[in-house]
């Protein structure tokens, strides 16, 4: 079904006669509650398209404002407790292997690494990497949202995890209504988290966080960490996830991980991972669009800028962050690794040092397209279903793009010469 549009102006006009004396006391007041009324009705008719909240400035870098010097325990804007969500928290106990039982981190203990400060190669350093160098020891955060019954039965073949921003409430729901569907498919049972953290300074903090609170209320499918959503700490989405995963998930199979403006053929999907247990190459599993041979970018005006005091060798291959597939043994085994390796301020880059620490190569699989069925964006090839419907991943659409994409690849009427995929 398509999202519904809202409500009409007489009925939104009613709605603020009725509440306007207990929550509007002024003409800001009211802007924000308005915003935040029209997103809850989206939320509970979602019936058809609808523009959502834009502009979530995911490509931000990660400046002063996201680690400011603090001391434990720590109440600072960027490492905001949630008294409530902690509240819930149960102590962490451990099993005899030393996995937690529960997420453990509650109190954030973070201050500023004075070592480094005294390093020559540090005060050459480009400023904007100084407090994300300062604070890269910093890896574990309080959860604010968490779903520890996820994986609970023990019975989910693959789980599909999903990096959004707060804002980006109408990619989420076009991404439940279409690949990220919890079903089960020829008995395969699919999950669906979104990871999150929160929001940037100088937004509407306190309405947007009671707003995922309110969508995870109803849709149940959101992990949140008490870190700030920056193009630096995609990372940290990694880290924390590995982590996440380990305490709750032991018994799931495949993990699929991507972004919330994909294209993913679930029964391709599927099928592709079926074909690679019945070929006995499941369990190092971590397939992708794989990047090698690649170098730091070292153009000052890229958002993937990395200056040669941080970084200064080629890539390890890594797989493009769109959207990849691997499985739960290589997972686990990513999470160990991944406490050794230094946080990168690229999150497909860290991952690819991950693997390489565990001498793990990721496969190159032509179905993934990260970049794209054509890097040219104004090809038509881009929007021809039947390309979609022999891929697996298609980055980057639009939430409107993604539904009607859906709707025109599963289009019983669709005729497609061949399929050219798997």
């Amino acid at each position: 079904s398509e999202w519904s549009r809202g409500a009409t102006v007489t009925d939104m006009d009613h709605f603020f006669r009725r509440k306007r004396a207990g929550l509007v006391k002024s003409l800001l007041s009211l802007s924000l509650v308005f915003a935040s009324a029209l997103m809850i009705l989206k939320l509970k008719l979602s019936e058809k398209d609808a523009e959502g909240l834009k502009g979530a400035q995911k490509a931000d870098w990660c400046g002063s404002d996201c680690f400011p010097s603090i001391q434990a325990p720590v109440q600072s804007k960027f490492w905001r407790l949630n008294a409530a969500a902690q509240s819930k928290r149960v102590d962490s106990q451990r099993v005899s292997n030393g996995t937690p039982t529960s997420w453990e981190v509650q109190v954030l203990n973070c201050s500023e690494d004075e070592l480094v400060k005294s390093q020559g190669w540090f005060r050459r350093l480009d400023p904007r990497f100084h407090q994300f160098v300062l604070h890269r020891h910093c890896r574990y955060f309080p959860m604010l949202i968490n779903h520890p019954e996820k994986c609970a039965d023990g019975q989910v073949h693959l789980i599909m995890v999903i990096k959004s921003v707060i804002e980006q409430h109408d990619r989420r729901e076009a991404v439940r209504k279409t690949w990220g569907k919890e079903r089960t498919i020829n008995g395969k049972k699919i999950k669906t988290l979104f990871l999150l953290g929160t929001p940037t300074t100088g937004k509407d903090t306190k309405n947007l966080q009671k707003l995922i609170e309110y969508e995870d209320r109803i849709y149940k499918d959101i992990l949140q960490w008490d870190f700030m959503d920056t193009f630096f700490n995609l990372t940290l989405k990694e880290v924390n996830f590995l982590k996440w995963f380990n305490i709750y998930c032991p018994r799931v199979q495949f993990i699929f991980k991507g972004d919330d403006d994909v294209f993913v053929n679930t029964h391709n999907l599927l099928e592709f991972i079926g074909f690679k247990v019945e070929e006995r190459k499941d369990s190092d599993l971590f397939v992708g669009d794989t990047i090698s041979k690649a170098i730091p970018i070292r153009n000052r005006q890229s958002k993937y800028y990395i200056p040669k005091e941080l970084y200064d060798q080629p890539y390890p291959p890594y797989v493009g962050g769109g959207g990849f597939v691997m499985s739960s043994q290589l997972a686990r085994r990513l999470f160990t690794a991944s406490e050794d390796v230094e946080l990168y301020p690229i999150d497909d880059v860290f991952l690819g040092m991950c693997l390489k620490r565990l001498n793990v190569s990721p496969e190159l699989h032509s179905g993934f397209r990260t970049f794209g069925i054509t890097r040219q964006k104004v090809s038509s090839m881009n929007r021809e279903p039947c390309f979609y419907k022999s891929l697996i991943v298609v980055h980057k659409l639009s939430a409107q793009e993604l539904l009607r994409m859906w709707s025109a690849v599963h289009n019983k009427d669709l005729v497609c010469a061949q399929r050219s995929f798997i």
